[in-house]
């Protein structure tokens, strides 16, 4: 198994990024995909997730904290096996590294990526 995430970097405030999170090992569209961050100094924080869309659920759902509500937008690609992170009105509070998980349900991730940074400064 493995979520292998890219497309952080270092931005300036009020711009942009697009993260993805590549998935293999596993059936994809079965798992919830989340995306997490950790600041320096700090815990490991849920920004976001997606349901998986599949089962008897009407579509996929999505999931944000208060935090990057209106700023982040997380979706999937099931024929791809990728999930993405769009954060845009980037703060200097959102510098972290940003990991991907998956798993059977939101709140018990079982597979983790190795993180991505992404540091906002002027």
């Amino acid at each position: 198994v493995q979520l292998v995430e890219s497309g952080g970097g270092l931005v300036q405030p009020g711009g942009s990024l697009r993260l993805s999170c590549a998935a293999s090992g596993f059936t994809f569209s079965n798992y919830v995909m989340s995306w997490y961050r950790q600041a320096p100094g700090k815990g490991r924080e849920l920004v976001a997730a997606i349901t998986s869309g599949s089962g008897i659920s009407a579509g996929e759902m999505t999931n944000y904290a208060d935090s990057v509500k209106g700023r982040f937008s997380i979706s999937r690609d099931n024929a791809k096996n990728t999930a993405y992170l769009q954060i845009n009105s980037l703060e200097p509070e959102d510098t972290a590294v940003y990991y991907c998980a998956s798993g059977l349900v939101v709140t018990a991730p079982k597979y983790w990526g190795q993180g991505t940074q992404v540091t906002v400064s002027s």
